[in-house]
């Protein structure tokens, strides 16, 4: 028993001593990869002298020709004082005007003897028959009308004394009744005239445009009041739009607008915001607008959908080409054209956006000229020192041993603080900066 203890514990200490010599030999191994690796890394690229392309300046700009300025395809803006105009892109779909509907009521009931106007989406103009109504209370008015007429003839050819000669208060009342029914002097007068009393009362259209809705149905009765016809004029159109909650604050009455219709590809029409509700749609979380729109020929039909884009003036600010303007997450780069040709990276505050102008609040100053392309190939030239550092550090120590034997290209011993490689001064199209710190 004890012998078998002993065995077991020599095991273990044997076990332990094998670990022990694996740890060491591993953490051996990482030290000198470490030591590797840091050694590489610490070869910079200064030296690049006559690779054909760009050339990095002290300061971090970038210096480049005018033929290199062509093949980049370099284009520059302006930074001036501009208005801010904030745009909205949204949808909505054409309505009728609602200042332009018509409804065709009869003030009296009766019975529908003919219709003029008979089906939905028909045309009328103003002073067209709509229809013709027979009515007890209308034959009736008739008869008091042309009493009124004979009294009136009556009374002119009296000769006795104290009663005047000409009096028209009754039939002056008699016609304002049916002027208030809507019936038209023609009508009024034609009684007078042939002494007899119509049958039927004709009401005409009280103005132009396209009958929307018909209620009514020859030989119907009606009462008064009870809505016949709706009639919409669409010389104008509405145009409702949903805007967003956060696009609310920069529309307002006057804001123009450019409507383009689905069912009209190539045609822009031309509006302005009359109204916008004083409410919002907590469902959607957004207000609603009105546009008003000319419709020439009609084209534009109720129900149609139609995309808006809203423009509204607002305060004038300093504003670059929104294109310029070189946003890397953590900030804002605008590149701006120098003497001699530099193009140099300023860090740029941002204002508001609207439309392709961006306002800047600081960096840049009105009336330098600043870059509208390619600024992600300035932006990586300018930092082409830490894109090189970062390149030799990921090279192993043969790698590096290779690029002495390239033409023009040699590495001497590294210093304290890293390699030189002035030797690369002959690689063909480097040309970095004397002493320049790559920036960060």
């Amino acid at each position: 028993m004890t012998r078998s203890r002993s065995i077991a514990l020599a095991g273990a200490v044997a076990a332990l001593f094998v670990i022990a010599a694996i740890a060491i030999t591993a953490r051996n191994h990482r030290v000198q990869q470490s030591s590797v690796n840091a050694t590489q890394s610490t070869r910079t690229t200064q030296g690049m002298a006559g690779m054909p392309g760009m050339s990095v300046t002290d300061a971090g700009s970038v210096r480049l020709t005018t033929e290199q300025l062509r093949q980049f395809g370099v284009t520059f803006g302006t930074a001036e004082i501009r208005p801010l105009t904030a745009e909205t892109r949204t949808t909505g779909v054409v309505t009728f005007d609602e200042t332009r509907i018509t409804q065709v009521a009869p003030k009296f009931g009766g019975f529908v003897e003919h219709l003029y106007i008979n089906y939905t989406g028909q045309p009328v103009r103003r002073g067209q028959p709509l229809l013709e109504i027979y009515s007890p209370e209308l034959v009736a008015a008739q008869q008091e009308l042309l009493l009124a007429g004979q009294l009136q003839r009556d009374i002119g050819r009296s000769a006795v004394p104290g009663v005047p000669g000409n009096s028209t208060d009754l039939v002056t009342a008699a016609k304002r009744r049916f002027q208030f029914w809507d019936i038209s002097e023609g009508q009024i007068d034609e009684i007078l005239r042939t002494g007899k009393v119509r049958r039927t009362l004709t009401l005409f259209s009280p103005s132009s445009g396209v009958v929307v809705e018909k209620k009514v149905l020859q030989g119907q009765s009606i009462m008064a009041g009870e809505v016949l016809y709706t009639i919409a004029d669409l010389t104008d159109v509405w145009v409702d739009v949903q805007l967003r909650e956060t696009d609310a604050a920069s529309v307002r009455p006057g804001s123009a607008a450019a409507i383009e219709v689905a069912g009209l590809p190539g045609r822009a029409f031309d509006g302005r915001v009359t109204y916008v509700y004083p409410t919002l749609d907590s469902a959607s979380r957004s207000v609603r607008a009105k546009v008003v729109v000319g419709n020439p020929g009609g084209v534009l039909k109720p129900g149609m959908y139609a995309t808006v884009r809203l423009a509204t003036p607002s305060r004038s600010a300093l504003t670059v080409p929104s294109s310029a303007v070189l946003r890397t997450g953590e900030r804002n780069v605008v590149f701006v054209e120098m003497q001699n040709g530099e193009l140099m990276p300023r860090d740029v505050e941002l204002g508001r956006t609207a439309g392709d102008y961006t306002e800047i609040l600081s960096g840049v100053q009105s009336g330098q000229h600043v870059v509208t392309s390619a600024q992600f190939l300035l932006d990586s030239e300018s930092n082409l020192g830490d894109v090189m550092k970062a390149m030799i550090g990921q090279m192993s120590s043969g790698d590096v041993s290779k690029m002495q034997n390239m033409p023009g290209m040699s590495m001497p011993a590294t210093s304290e603080k890293g390699a030189d490689t002035r030797g690369m001064q002959s690689m063909p199209g480097m040309k970095p900066a004397a002493t320049s710190t790559p920036r960060r």
